[in-house]
């Protein structure tokens, strides 16, 4: 067996870790079960790139119990959790190419190292691993029966690949789901942020003036917790319907250059980059504490701030200090790339059930659809996000209300109306 992890002795306490996670997943535990005793994945080769994290750990487990082969590398190189890598592979016998803090060199090296598998599905978090397929082991194509895409940032590059006529195989949009995007994106991103950055600084939330760049599902979640801790929320857009929608949820809504005047904190979220450049960092004020939790590390253009700075310091794990000519000081956590990850244990994996559980039950659909597909993205069917929405609410105990034949037949008939 493969692997390449930091530390095999890390293993026993990332299993601890694995279990405890799996407490808080009941509907990827109820997949697991049914894919123990029906096998679909019986022959079926997994490149997976996504985070290593005890979530994921359990995902990992539930394809094995389907009798996937599976090879997993980290979609971010600061998003992996060690210990987790080491008890994947030492505990469970699953193929793990992830180290924390690895350069790049060594992060697409482990890519290559996971497609070396030759997989019939991928399982991507911002599609590296299949750009990585498309650009550079094409010989790989012809094994591919498609694969599916965890995370907004991931889409957008599918979705601009299959326009080109690129896309050489099938793609489901797992982010695309409403149990995934309503609920991973708004209240996973938007507590794992705070966490992220209250770990990384012990700053004190409320009283600051927080501004979030971006208002999209992840953007809101962390608008809302901001507010909920105490902050003035500053929110900027480019979309004037989301701007909008900030406006009337409570918050002011202006430019980043001049929102970053007030800015005691700027979280950056919106899949673009250069949303912080050089005119911001030369408007932001002394002190400020910028992060972002966009999936890719382009959305602060740290390049163009060292030009800025003068001095650069690191006074706490996980913060760089960035010092003007006149003294004014600008801290960056987590190197600019996902500090929920970064400085934090990413989403709780209540939230992540669902959302792996889309994975899980996505790549089972593209199997099942093998050939009937185009190549192009796709979004999760309906029928299989209610499934998984029932199944979470089963497993927290909750029951809601159903249709009574009358009210079925009011819904389809026309003929009805004001009595």
């Amino acid at each position: 067996m493969l692997y390449d992890i930091k530390n095999r002795n890390l293993a026993s306490q990332g299993k601890k870790r694995i279990e405890w996670a799996a407490k808080d997943m009941p509907v990827l535990a109820s997949l697991a079960k049914e894919f123990a005793k029906k096998k679909p994945f019986k022959n079926v080769r997994i490149s997976a790139c996504l985070h290593v994290t005890t979530e994921t750990a359990n995902l990992m487990l539930a394809l094995k119990a389907g009798s996937a082969k599976v090879r997993l590398c980290a979609s971010n190189p600061l998003s992996t959790q060690d210990d987790v890598a080491a008890a994947l592979a030492i505990e469970y016998g699953i193929e793990v190419f992830a180290i924390k803090g690895e350069n790049n060199k060594t992060y697409f090296k482990h890519i290559n190292q996971a497609l070396d598998l030759k997989p019939h599905l991928t399982m991507d978090d911002g599609a590296d691993l299949v750009s990585e397929l498309h650009k550079n082991r094409t010989e790989l194509l012809r094994n591919v029966v498609g694969g599916t895409e965890e995370t907004t940032t991931g889409v957008i590059r599918l979705k601009a690949m299959a326009k080109e006529g690129a896309l050489r195989f099938p793609i489901l949009a797992v982010n695309e789901a409403q149990t995934k995007h309503l609920f991973d994106n708004r209240y996973g991103t938007g507590q794992s942020t705070i966490d992220g950055i209250i770990r990384a600084t012990n700053k004190l939330i409320a009283g600051t003036t927080f501004v979030v760049a971006g208002y999209g599902w992840c953007g809101k979640g962390l608008a809302k917790r901001a507010e909920g801790l105490g902050a003035r929320v500053i929110v900027t857009e480019i979309n004037p319907i989301r701007a909008l929608e900030a406006m009337m949820d409570g918050y002011r809504v202006m430019p980043m250059k001049e929102a970053a005047k007030h800015a005691d904190i700027i979280c950056t979220l919106t899949g673009n980059r250069d949303v912080l450049d050089t005119p911001h960092f030369e408007a932001i004020k002394e002190g400020c504490i910028i992060a972002n939790s966009g999936h890719f590390d382009v959305e602060i253009n740290l390049k163009n701030l060292k030009k800025l700075a003068t001095l650069t310091s690191s006074p706490r794990t996980l913060v760089d200090e960035y010092t003007f000519p006149k003294g004014k000081r600008i801290f960056v956590l987590g190197e600019g790339r996902l500090v929920n990850l970064a400085a934090a244990e990413g989403h709780p994996p209540s939230v992540m059930d669902m959302s792996f559980a889309n994975q899980a039950l996505g790549a089972k659909f593209i199997l099942e659809n093998k050939g009937k597909l185009e190549n192009k993205v796709y979004v999760i069917p309906e029928a299989v996000d209610r499934v998984i929405a029932e199944k979470k609410l089963k497993a927290l105990g909750v029951k809601i209300d159903t249709l009574t034949p009358v009210q079925q037949k009011y819904l389809e008939s026309w003929e009805e109306g004001t009595a």
